[in-house]
């Protein structure tokens, strides 16, 4: 009992150094996961509504961010949907 437990803040490097993934990449493509049974146009704009409901805006940017510089560690329903949210 008096232990008390810390959480210390993750940052983008510890986070990346785990995998070398970016934490929007690796829950974009968590999602898609999700999606794969559906048609991809239908999952691709199911993946970027949800994206829209609940990933905050910098979060967003990030992924899209990354979706440009990166494109090969997406998920290709991922991928379909951040080109959704692009434009």
């Amino acid at each position: 009992m008096g232990a008390e437990l810390r959480m210390e803040p993750r940052t983008e490097t510890r986070t990346e150094s785990h995998g070398g993934i970016s934490p929007q990449i690796r829950m974009a493509n968590e999602i898609a996961v999700q999606f794969h049974h559906q048609p991809p146009e239908e999952a691709a704009a199911a993946i970027a509504a949800h994206i829209r409901a609940f990933w905050e805006p910098r979060m967003r940017a990030e992924l899209l961010r990354r979706a440009e510089a990166e494109p090969q560690a997406l998920d290709p329903l991922a991928l379909a949907a951040a080109r959704l949210l692009r434009g």
